[in-house]
Formats: C-alpha cells, structure tokens, sequence
C-alpha cells in the first residue's frame, strides 16, 4: 500500500497510516537522489538541508546516488559545498562510478569508446579505463551533455559492427529549473532506433548498483530507503531489489503518473522538507 503524505494529511490520519510513517524512523541508510529530489539545477529545494540535518540528528545516514552521469563525484562534492553542504566522498556515488567498477570487473583490459563530457572521459581514463575510438570492444554512452552528431556516428557504426552497447544509465529526462532536458536513455533511443540495438544499462534501478551500494555501506536492503523523483528508477530500484521507497513529488513524477505505473512507491511525498518534519 502506499501512502500519499503531506503534513495535514500525517496530522489527521488515523494511527494505522502514522505507524507504517513510523517505519521510516527504523531505517539506517537513506539514498538519495539528486536533480529533482535534492536540487534542480543549481537551486536547492527548499527543506533539503532541514532533512540532512534531521537525518543525522536521529542518528542515520545519508547516500546521495545520482544517474546523472554528466559530471563526477568531486564534481557533485563542490556543487552541494556551494550549496551549503560539505559531505565526505564516501558519501556520493554516480552512476559513472558504477560503469567505471562494471568494466574493470568485465572488459579489463578492453578498449572502451566513451560517449561522455570531458570531465567524466578524464575520469574514466585517470581510473584505468582505456580509451579509444577507432578500435574499441565496446560503446558506453553516460549523459553527454557534448553531444555531436560526430559522436553518435561513431558509436552508431561500432554498435553495428558488433561492439558492445553499454550506458550508464536509463533516464530519458533530466530536471532543471528551466525544465526537462535529454538525458542519456533518449541519446540511446536514438542509437537504437540507427542500430536496432539496445544497451545494457547500469545505474538505478539495476542490479549492479545495489551491489555496490550493499557493498559500499555493509546495510542489507531493509535497512534502505531509496528516495528519488522518478519512478522507473529511483523508486523501482527499492520496488525491485526489496527495499523501502520513497517518491518526491519536486522533480519528474506527478500524482497522475501513479495511477498509470506498475512500479508504486511505499510512500510519496511532496518534497524532502515533508519527509523531515516526520522522520
């Protein structure tokens, strides 16, 4: 069952609806999304600072996880210090870090042509990832906010010559301020609807990163909230792998969108600020 909360509803509810909030308070890890949930672009939503303060507060912890894999985890540090938040590096994974463990575990040694900002190629390569664009073993496409036509041809052409098509993660959409802009799934549409190829994605909400964040933290998964704006990754990561999630209405998803969804969170409210005040 899941319940839609807002702090008039948490007030006038009956107690059965107030226990199951109370589960929340039982949880050791927090996992948070970070564009849509925690800020759009670069404007904090408001109460996200009171639930990280809250959170640790009661004596929990907090893991920012975001696909956005446009940028790098010092990257994201300096953004949310800019932000009003220091937190340490073990505290932030994205789904490029996730794609850089999957390739050292399964193409050591491979030549990888990386569709990617400049700043994650720098990264990729400075953690051994060997880079190459004429004779690669596989195709990763991360968030490319770059993006060139030159780019998806080559991708394009080594994908139908029978390289491997990975990506680091299946968002069609990223939140601004501004509004919604392509991401990394609808710059693989576009690859597929060329190759008739689809990719095997990483990031939220697959396998391989709740691996890594099991692995990362020592938690078992009932022991986890997964909190985000998007269904189709965020929460269906909890919905999946047996975890708690938690769905904000700040970014992607709408309450329309949850009548129509196979995936259903455990609760839903309108922002992280709501989550706090009962936590």
């Amino acid at each position: 069952m899941t319940f839609i909360l807002s702090i008039s509803f948490f007030v006038t509810e009956e107690d059965e609806s107030v226990a199951d909030v109370n589960i929340l308070k039982s949880k050791k890890l927090f996992v948070l999304d970070m564009d849509g949930t925690f800020y759009l672009g670069n404007k904090l939503i408001d109460g996200s600072l009171d639930f990280i303060r809250k959170v640790e507060a009661t004596g929990r912890q907090f893991l920012f996880f975001t696909n956005n894999s446009s940028k790098t985890s010092d990257f994201y540090i300096g953004k949310l210090a800019s932000m009003g938040l220091d937190i340490r590096k073990d505290q932030i994974i994205t789904s490029g870090d996730v794609t850089i463990n999957y390739l050292k575990k399964f193409y050591s040694g491979k030549k990888i042509y990386l569709m990617a900002t400049e700043i994650v190629e720098k990264d990729f390569s400075e953690r051994g990832i060997i880079l190459s664009k004429d004779d690669a073993d596989a195709v990763v496409v991360a968030f490319d906010t770059s993006l060139t036509y030159e780019k998806l041809n080559i991708a394009c052409r080594l994908i139908r010559n029978g390289r491997d098509f990975i990506a680091t993660h299946p968002d069609f959409n990223c939140p601004t301020e501004d509004g919604f802009i392509p991401d990394c799934g609808a710059m693989c549409a576009f690859i597929t609807a060329s190759t008739g190829k689809k990719p095997k994605y990483l990031g939220k909400p697959y396998k391989e990163t709740v691996d890594c964040i099991l692995d990362h933290t020592g938690l078992t998964l009932d022991e986890i909230v997964f909190v985000g704006d998007r269904l189709y990754t965020d929460i269906a990561t909890a919905y999946y792998h047996g975890a708690t999630g938690l769905l904000v209405l700040s970014g992607e998803t709408k309450p329309e969108d949850l009548e129509n969804s196979d995936v259903k969170p455990d609760f839903v409210f309108e922002s992280l600020k709501e989550v706090a005040e009962v936590l």
